[in-house]
């Protein structure tokens, strides 16, 4: 569904001759088109029949965001290297970019909500210290997969763990 959606809007960008837009959501889509290569590769060592390789290497929705989660992690990190380079167009660039992503992805979680989920997960599996931010970590991710940045979950669980 999120596929089709980001489809029509490149017909739209076309339209408008929104080259920014266009930009993005091509090399979106060419993300998109690298992932189901990768899983079609993994798939075909074990199936053989072509239509159900073909049929198990689509991306799920859940892989969709992943993609668009991990495009958005890029510009986030080349925004800071520009900034620490000076180059304040190239910022200005990615941050237009990043913005375009962003709406394609679910609201993030602000930190009060991560940690209310985390909070919830410690006391699910009985976490009583920093040895156990792995086990915390697994279990809170998925709840919060796509919501909100492993990189700020893992801080909020290292914060709540140290208490």
């Amino acid at each position: 569904m999120l596929r089709e959606q980001i489809n029509q809007d490149i017909k739209k960008a076309m339209q408008e001759k929104n080259e920014l837009l266009l930009l993005v959501l091509r090399g979106l889509n060419a993300a998109f088109h690298n992932k189901e290569i990768e899983k079609r590769t993994k798939l075909s060592k074990t199936e053989k029949d072509i239509k159900k390789l073909e049929e198990l290497s689509k991306l799920t929705e859940e892989e969709v965001l992943e993609v668009i989660s991990s495009e958005a992690k890029k510009r986030k990190e080349s925004i800071i290297e520009f900034e620490k380079g000076g180059r304040q167009d190239l910022v200005e660039k990615e941050k237009k970019e990043l913005e375009i992503l962003m709406k394609y992805l679910p609201e993030q979680m602000s930190e009060e909500q991560i940690k209310e989920e985390v909070k919830k997960v410690i006391a699910e599996i009985g976490a009583v210290g920093p040895k156990d931010t792995g086990k915390v970590m697994a279990a809170a991710m998925p709840k919060l997969k796509g919501k909100a940045e492993g990189g700020m979950v893992s801080k909020v669980v290292g914060e709540l763990l140290k208490e």
